[in-house]
């Protein structure tokens, strides 16, 4: 514990360095992302060991604030989730060294690397906190943190509306998480979490409410469909680091919260873990769907990261309903495939949204139809982009596929049950697990081809250039642990056996160890795709002369002009203008089409729209809005109006509590 307490001071050292260094920037910005990466080396080390066989341990220091304690506690569930924390952190915030850069001199940074050191503390505590009281409090710092963190370039307008739709979503979430809290320390007697966890055996008041209360607070922090409104304006917002922390990370918390709750609750049944699969499943499908109709790069990412979050959930929901119907192995599978994703999509996402960052630090833009040909001009970026790419889309020998794989195998062993409608369900909860996966590789492939293939699209595209290894380290590190955990799943799958245990998955020693080595690609077929990638390599070398060239997806012509190539909007439609996806979820077709012999104007244009937004917050608000402004007469900006207020409100408690004393 002394050295995870040493990780935090080195952590809260690097947040301080902004208000101190606030008058020397390029030194505040250098010292405060550097103690974040020391801090971050350091809280590996100090974590690790609780994954390896190592005894939780607790530690209680002073806290003056009522109803609670300073109680933190270091086991498997925990220790798991902080790996995931300071593995992105350390890439993360060495990244961001680099990033910052051209905003010294532009913009004050003190007040960014301030939030940035809080934020990995925060999200550190949350991971750590065994005192109700505790949680909720660091839960609100690391919403206040993201919160500054996301309108740092709180210039454009709408920076300040993701930022201001981020905070009443946050708020939202947290409201529900303190009923949930308060409900639970009024029938455990205290907020700590040992009472919380006596809970399980002796059985709580209305186990169905507690659930419900935290899958919408939780939920709303992972981004839950519908509940993810927030998620895709907030990322794209936010520097790019800070987008790789709040999707590789901070939405875990809502994961984490979740497994942490089913540790308080008595058993629950099927019909809660089915609901929970579903849930996750339709929030990947709607996700992915969404995310093939966004021309924003990065706003493409964050639906990705809902697509993720509900995979992870299927998994989470898969382990409940198999270990309520007496099914260990499957449990087991569910179990380890949710945990695994959480660490694979924490080192594919991370990488995905730094090399974003790189590309757009290129490009001056995050608009996929201004990029094109930046593979040829940014080749270690673009490269290490693509692994993260193809992690994403599930493709062996990656980790994305290793962690899929997983679930895929509990769902088809669930097909192979006996009774009821098991099979049924499984079967087609594969159907779309397989549909969601053939959309993810068309999306990720649309990305990579409009981005980095084909000729520039914009004058900047065209002289972009690498920056340097300080702009590709980072990414290289990722890059090779989504190599390393998809040819080697045996080994991270070691450190989730007794984090799948405590979370009910009995059996997953015995059946993670067999899994692992079917997720991994025979080393036949690896000997074999590298000796035709290096054929065909050759080949194109021998014939590179006598052969035509043209720019790859140039539609044929040897030298196109950019108007010429495929278009974001153009590949998408593969997809969306199927009837694979519903109505709802396709974008809006705006089209002039040419008139006449000689038409003089024709466009094209399509304009994705959520309908979780549009067509359920958006009217909510609205009507709310209009409701609360009939209020407005009562605040006539007066002190004595004010004042009286107040009074009757006093007045009107002290009634409450002299009627509930006689009662008493």
């Amino acid at each position: 514990m002394n050295l995870y307490l040493a990780a935090l001071g080195l952590l809260l050292l690097g947040a301080l360095a902004g208000p101190v260094l606030s008058r020397r920037p390029a030194l505040a910005l250098s010292v405060g992302s550097w103690l974040a990466v020391a801090g971050s080396v350091v809280g590996l080390g100090a974590v690790l060991p609780f994954l390896l066989g190592a005894a939780p341990v607790e530690s209680t220091l002073p806290w003056s604030e009522p109803l609670g304690a300073f109680h933190l506690r270091l086991d498997p569930l925990s220790a798991f989730f902080e790996v995931a924390l300071f593995a992105v952190a350390v890439p993360a915030s060495a990244f961001g060294a680099w990033y910052m850069k051209p905003q010294v001199g532009r913009r004050p940074l003190g007040g960014f690397v301030l939030a940035y050191g809080l934020l990995l503390v925060a999200i550190s505590l949350v991971l750590s906190a065994a005192d109700g009281v505790l949680f909720l409090v660091a839960w609100e710092v690391m919403t206040i943190a993201s919160f500054v963190l996301v309108t740092f370039d709180d210039e454009r307008l709408q920076v300040r509306r993701a930022g201001f739709v981020f905070l009443v979503a946050s708020h939202v979430g947290t409201a529900f998480l303190v009923a949930l809290f308060l409900l639970l320390g009024r029938n455990a007697g205290g907020f700590d979490f040992v009472r919380f966890e006596a809970l399980r055996g002796v059985g709580g008041a209305a186990p169905g409410l507690l659930f419900a209360l935290g899958l919408v607070g939780f939920g709303t922090k992972a981004g839950l469909v519908p509940l993810h409104v927030w998620l895709p304006e907030a990322h794209p917002a936010a520097p790019s680091h800070v987008s790789a922390l709040l999707s590789a990370v901070m939405i875990k918390t809502g994961v984490y919260g979740l497994l942490r709750l089913l540790g308080f609750l008595p058993v629950l049944g099927a019909g809660h873990g089915l609901l929970l699969a579903v849930i996750g499943l339709g929030s990947a499908f709607v996700a992915i769907t969404l995310t093939l109709g966004q021309e924003d790069l990065k706003k493409a990412l964050a639906y990705s990261s809902v697509e993720n979050v509900g995979l992870i959930l299927l998994g989470l929901g898969l382990a409940v309903a198999a270990n309520a119907s007496g099914h260990p192995v499957v449990a087991a599978l569910g179990m380890g495939g949710a945990l695994f994703h959480v660490w694979n999509h924490a080192l594919m996402k991370g990488l995905a949204f730094l090399g974003a960052g790189s590309l757009v630090h290129a490009a001056h833009s995050q608009d996929l139809e201004r990029m094109g040909g930046l593979l040829a001009r940014l080749p270690a970026t673009g490269a290490f982009f693509l692994v993260g790419l193809a992690s994403l889309a599930a493709l062996p020998p990656l980790n994305g596929f290793a962690s899929e794989w997983l679930l895929y195998l509990g769902l088809l062993s669930v097909g192979g049950a006996a009774g009821s409608a098991g099979p049924l369900l499984g079967y087609l909860a594969v159907a779309v697990l397989a549909l969601v996966g053939a959309i993810a590789a068309i999306s990720f492939t649309r990305i990579a081809g409009v981005a980095l293939l084909g000729a520039p699209r914009s004058r900047e595209a065209a002289g972009a250039r690498e920056s340097g290894p300080a702009s590709y380290l980072p990414l290289a590190l990722l890059a090779a642990g989504c190599a390393l955990f998809g040819l080697f799943p045996s080994l991270p799958l070691r450190l989730v056996v007794p984090v799948a245990v405590q979370a009910g998955a009995i059996d997953a020693a015995r059946v993670l160890g067999p899994a692992s080595s079917l997720a991994s690609p025979p080393r036949a077929l690896l000997l074999v795709l590298v000796l035709l990638s290096v054929g065909i390599y050759l080949l194109r070398r021998r014939l590179g002369e006598r052969a035509a060239t043209s720019e790859t997806w140039g539609c044929g012509f040897t030298a196109p002009a950019p108007r010429m190539e495929y278009t974001a909007s153009s590949y998408s439609q593969l997809v969306l203008g199927s009837g694979l996806v519903p109505r709802a979820l396709r974008p809006r077709v705006h089209l002039q089409a040419p008139r006449g012999l000689f038409p003089q104007k024709a466009s094209f244009r399509t304009d994705a729209q959520d309908p979780a937004r549009t067509r359920l917050f958006d009217p909510v608000f609205r009507v709310l809005g209009d409701r609360m402004s009939r209020l407005r007469r009562f605040q006539a900006g007066r002190l004595n109006l004010q004042l009286l207020y107040t009074l009757l409100t006093l007045v009107a408690l002290l009634v409450m509590l002299a009627i509930r004393g006689r009662a008493a």
